[in-house]
């Protein structure tokens, strides 16, 4: 049925228009992902002082939490396959945050683990995300930022 409302428009226009201007026309899903837009954008900024990812980052972050692991224990850390982490840890490694080196039990296998100047960096990185999520949340009511917390908590298990 041609000019139904759940026809797609057919004017370019409108379907770049970007989302509703009324609030109320907004769904759950798009308010979603435009907090999730945000959230990446401000963590890259966040990032720009150590020239890492958000991927490496995490990486730094497990690293700096769990000490020296198997690339593939840090894979599976990671949700990531095994490949990509290797890639991941490479950048970390051309910045020196972290070193690799034959694991004694296996020589098959390698070693990750972070460097004094890895360590340092995370902190740093771990400092900037928490004062990063204090300016973004900060405005909540405690009720709401518990609810919210319980809410992703909640999609995320």
């Amino acid at each position: 049925m041609t000019g139904a409302t759940s026809d797609p428009p057919t004017d370019p226009a409108a379907r770049c228009a970007g989302p509703p201007t009324d609030p109320a026309e907004e769904s759950l899903a798009e308010l979603f992902w435009a907090v999730a837009r945000r959230l990446r954008h401000q963590s890259r900024r966040t990032l720009e002082p150590w020239d890492v990812n958000p991927g490496h980052a995490r990486a730094l972050a497990v690293l700096t939490r769990h000490g020296t692991m198997r690339l593939s224990a840090l894979a599976e850390h990671l949700h990531i396959a095994p490949r990509s982490t290797t890639e991941v840890v490479d950048g970390l490694e051309e910045r020196g945050l972290v070193a690799r080196r034959p694991d004694p039990a296996d020589r098959r296998a390698t070693l990750v683990a972070p460097t004094d100047d890895g360590t340092r960096v995370g902190a740093a990185i771990r400092t900037a995300r928490a004062t990063e999520a204090e300016r973004f949340f900060g405005h909540l009511s405690p009720t709401d930022h518990a609810d919210l917390t319980r809410i992703l908590r909640t999609l995320r298990d």
